[in-house]
């Protein structure tokens, strides 16, 4: 079965059914790979930079601060231990990695699924070439007017569209990318997706 989408013009208008690699739009969506895939894309966004001195790296606390016996007092070795004020923590965070490992197989695989479910619901567009000469966010704003479709918008298009990129980029609840740094989160987030006619092919041999 042939997977289409309509091809848009600056002012939205439907010139013709744009038809897309079946392979890619039209693959069996596997909700388990977009997650994996989304989890392990957000996880590598987290720093991992927060942590805490142990006992071992907290300064002062070389000598015993008082005698082992006949003090009344409970023994101690250093006053750099956990128990005491500015002492160490007894289990600090330290710096981490919260990378998880997604297979290449398995990240085109959600890369398809993602696409394929918006080609399925009917939220994914494309955007002919030379539609936007020059930069205009007005002209973006009627385009989807009259496509109708729900926000939040990702636009996926190619490095070279600068006008299409700065006609859209200005506009609330919109994302603007490429098909080389396209995130499956993004799509997954995205309540709509435009493409290109230019970044198309690009975006379709990522996901191959």
């Amino acid at each position: 079965m042939a997977v289409s989408a309509p091809l848009l013009d600056a002012s939205g208008t439907k010139s013709k059914d744009f038809e897309l690699e079946e392979a890619v739009f039209g693959a069996e969506v596997k909700p388990h790979l977009v997650h994996e895939a989304v989890r392990a894309e957000l996880n590598s966004d987290r720093a991992g930079t927060r942590g805490a001195k142990s006992r071992g790296l907290v300064s002062g606390g070389r000598s015993k601060p008082w005698r082992q016996k006949g003090t009344g007092r409970a023994r101690a070795g250093t006053i750099r231990a956990p128990q005491f004020t500015g002492g160490g923590v007894a289990f600090p965070p330290t710096m981490r990695s919260f990378e998880v490992k997604v297979n290449k197989k398995a990240r085109h695989a959600a890369l398809r699924s993602a696409l394929s479910d918006h080609a399925a619901h009917g939220t994914i567009a494309v955007v002919g070439k030379g539609s936007f000469g020059e930069p205009s966010t007005k002209a973006a704003v009627a385009l989807l007017g009259a496509w109708d479709q729900k926000l939040p918008l990702l636009l996926i298009a190619h490095p070279e569209e600068e006008a299409l990129i700065k006609s859209f980029r200005n506009l609330s609840k919109t994302l603007v990318t490429v098909p080389g740094e396209v995130e499956i989160a993004q799509i997954v987030w995205a309540g709509s997706v435009l493409v290109s006619e230019g970044a198309i092919d690009d975006l379709q041999a990522r996901a191959s």
